[in-house]
Formats: C-alpha cells, sequence, structure tokens
C-alpha cells in the first residue's frame, strides 16, 4: 500500500509515518521543508499533489490544513483520504462531498477513540444520552496547528447538537468520575464527535474537556471570558503533564474508558491503523466508528490502558 502523509514530520505525523511503516506500507512524509519532507507539497495550497497522486491508495491529512477542495481533489484521482482533524464546520462541509473514493473522518483521539467508546456504551444502554470526557496533559508539546485549533475556541459559542442551546466553548462544568485522577470538573467543549454521534446513535451526546493540570482547567474556563484571549493564548504554555484520558459514559452510569501517555503518539496510532482500513472501503464519507470498534484497537502499535471507575456513577 502506498501511503501519502500530509505534515508527515509533524507532532503526529511523523509517528504515523513510523506507524505505518512497520505495518508494511509505502510511505512518504509530504510538506513544505525539503529537509525533513520526501515531497514538496504545500498542504495549504496543495496543486503540487496531481502530479504525485498516480498509484497513492491513501493520503492522510496531518498537516492541520481544514479544506473540503483537498479532500474532493485527492478523491478525484482514486485515493481514499483521511483526516485528523475536529473542527465542526470542516467536518460538515467534507460529508456535503460525492467522493469518488473513500474518505473516513473522526480519525484521533476526540473526535475517533471517543466515538468508539460513545459507539460501545450505546450499544450496552440504547436509548440514553451520553457524555464524553477527554482529559489532556498540558505537559506535551503539541503541533502548533492542534495548539491553536484549541485555543481558538476560547470565547467562541456553538449550538448545542441535541438542543440547539447556544453554548461557550470552556463552560457549562460537569462533573466527572475519572480513573486515576479522582472527581473532576469539565468543560463543555465544541468537537465534532458530539454532532456526528448525535445524528448517528440517535441519543444526545455532549463532549467535556479538561486538562490533567486542574489550575489549568481553571485556566480555560476564565479565560474563555475573555474575547481577546482566543488571539493571545496560543504562545503560552499552561502546566501539566502528557497523560490523557478519554471516557464515555450513559446516563445510568454504563462506562467505557481508555488512556495512555503522550496524546500525538495515540492520535497518530489511531491514524495509521485506520488510513491502512480507508483503502478497502466503499466510496463515499465514513466515520470512525462506521468501519472500526474498540476490539479492533488491539491491532494499534501502541497499548492502551483499559481503566475503569471503581463503581458506576449517575450523571449528575
Amino acid at each position: 500500500m502506498k501511503v501519502i502523509v500530509l505534515g508527515g514530520y509533524g507532532a503526529v505525523g511523523s509517528q504515523a509515518v513510523a506507524y505505518l511503516r512497520e505495518m508494511a506500507a509505502h510511505v512518504l512524509a509530504a510538506g513544505r521543508d525539503p529537509k525533513r519532507a520526501d515531497l514538496l507539497i504545500d498542504a495549504d495550497h496543495p496543486h503540487g499533489l496531481d502530479r504525485v497522486l498516480k498509484d497513492v491508495d491513501v493520503v492522510l491529512n496531518c498537516a492541520g490544513t481544514e479544506d473540503a477542495a483537498l479532500a474532493d481533489q485527492v478523491t478525484r484521482h482514486g485515493a481514499a483520504f483521511v483526516d485528523i482533524t475536529a473542527s465542526v464546520d470542516y467536518t460538515s462541509a467534507v460529508e456535503r462531498l460525492k467522493p469518488s473514493a473513500p474518505i473516513l473522518l473522526s480519525v484521533g483521539l476526540a473526535p475517533g477513540l471517543t466515538n468508539l467508546l460513545a459507539a460501545a456504551v450505546q450499544h450496552e444502554a440504547p436509548a440514553q444520552p451520553i457524555d464524553i470526557a477527554l482529559l489532556l496533559g498540558a505537559g506535551e508539546r503539541y503541533g502548533k496547528a492542534s495548539t491553536a485549533w484549541a485555543y481558538q475556541l476560547l470565547g467562541q459559542d456553538f449550538a448545542d447538537p441535541a438542543t440547539g442551546e447556544r453554548i461557550r466553548n470552556y463552560s457549562r462544568p460537569r462533573r466527572f468520575h475519572l480513573p486515576v485522577y479522582g472527581v473532576r470538573r469539565l468543560l463543555r467543549v465544541d468537537y465534532s464527535d458530539q454532532h456526528v454521534l448525535h445524528r448517528d446513535l440517535g441519543v444526545p451526546v455532549r463532549t467535556y474537556f479538561g486538562l490533567t493540570s486542574r489550575l489549568a482547567t481553571a485556566a480555560l474556563a476564565a479565560l474563555t471570558r475573555l474575547p481577546a484571549a482566543a488571539h493571545a493564548a496560543p504562545s503560552w504554555h499552561l502546566p501539566g503533564d502528557q497523560r490523557w484520558l478519554a471516557l464515555a459514559r450513559s446516563v445510568d452510569g454504563r462506562t467505557h474508558t481508555l488512556g495512555g501517555r503522550v496524546q500525538a503518539h495515540a492520535t497518530a496510532a489511531i491514524a495509521a491503523i485506520a488510513a491502512m482500513k480507508a483503502a478497502r472501503l466503499p466510496r463515499g464519507v465514513h466515520h470512525l466508528h462506521h468501519v472500526l470498534d474498540l476490539s479492533d484497537l488491539a491491532a494499534l502499535p501502541i497499548r492502551l490502558h483499559p481503566w475503569y471507575p471503581p463503581t458506576p456513577e449517575p450523571n449528575h
């Protein structure tokens, strides 16, 4: 299998390239830096892709570029397109395409792993609302694109997918009992998983976010009240470690949880297995929970830890 990884030397892309090579794929890292890229491609102006897409099976986008025209361009050449983005507007734009090859979205931790956890909870507790929790370590130096994306949500509102109510990112705290971390108050955030899952599972789904540092989480809740924070924050680095945890729970406390260390490695591992799967999918737009379930994660090149709360805790 021949795979091109856009942003193939970044925080996630470089790991995805390494994992794909372990899976016996022929992989080319694409980007703008001639010293690090196998292919010189600017994902923001990808005209050069046309000349290299012949005989390519999959293009994996780890560059942070959110342009539905890029997905359309790749699939017109017959290659599958896989993207790790979490943006709601971009996901919706790609879903409106009528691609001639497969597109696989919701690939990473959130969306991605959270989709699989929520689908597993829904299988055990049908017709119940689901809360998703994502806890990330602020101590990890993420790529510039992912860091900027998280901060640009500060002060921005979004429509709750179930009710249409306007909600400000990093507000509306809810209490979660998290393995290892204990009771934490996490904040609503506009990840695309809740929108896609509300539609696909037919129940209300809400996504909550926090950092492993309580102080850093409280800082996000305070900053979101300041309109200028979204522009100033990307140069900041909040305290924390490199652990992460993802959880989905139903109203009656049915819970699935997975965690690990270094978000970029986990995102890259899921992206690599998704890329290998994407080439065999039918044409059209797919999401990770359409094509994989939790049992498929045993094939990941890293180990995820199945952490479970000692007792189910109802959603208050």
